[in-house]
């Protein structure tokens, strides 16, 4: 008869301990390749990595977005496996004459949307990228202003970030760490 005094005691215990049992692992991600990424539909509202970077050599304008995890970077350790990166490139706009527009502030002014770039990180991905042009965990994408899958390489993204080697093949990476 003394079980039937504990039995509901009991029973929310085994409830509690049944709830506390280890949750099964995730399932692991599988390595990305290079395409594989899609534009993260609320990027835009993501922190900005930089803002309006000027490329008159390029006649771009280029906003660099940075997901919140890429926040947890820092300059001794690099960014940390999750980090993703949405870059826009902006045709700078032109005057009647082709010379680039300049706002009151001397910066180039942006005229159409011509692509956008995606650079993710995650462990194991970018390892099918040809020798010679592995970023580390880096994988890229690139797309229209539509949407569509752009019809650039992305081995020119791994070539351009391939010397910043030191820097987690990102650049500016200084100029990020010494502006927080």
């Amino acid at each position: 008869m003394p079980f039937k005094r504990y039995a509901p005691a009991f029973v929310a215990c085994s409830l509690v301990l049944a709830g506390c049992a280890p949750m099964p692992a995730p399932a692991p991600v599988a390595p990305l390749k290079d395409g594989e990424l899609a534009v993260p539909a609320n990027y835009r509202s993501w922190s900005k990595f930089l803002s309006a970077v000027q490329r008159p050599d390029a006649k771009q304008v280029r906003e660099i977005y940075m997901n919140p995890t890429a926040g947890g970077g820092t300059a001794a350790k690099g960014f940390p496996d999750g980090t993703v990166f949405v870059m826009e490139n902006y045709a700078a706009a032109a005057n009647a004459d082709g010379t680039l527009k300049q706002g009151a502030d001397g910066k180039l002014v942006k005229g159409d949307l011509l692509r956008v770039f995606v650079m993710g990180k995650s462990a194991g991905s970018g390892q099918s990228a040809p020798e010679g042009l592995k970023n580390g965990d880096w994988v890229y994408a690139a797309y229209l202003a539509n949407g569509d899958k752009s019809p650039d390489s992305t081995l020119t993204c791994r070539a351009c970030h391939l010397p910043l080697a030191a820097k987690d093949f990102v650049p500016r990476y200084d100029e990020f760490f010494a502006s927080r």
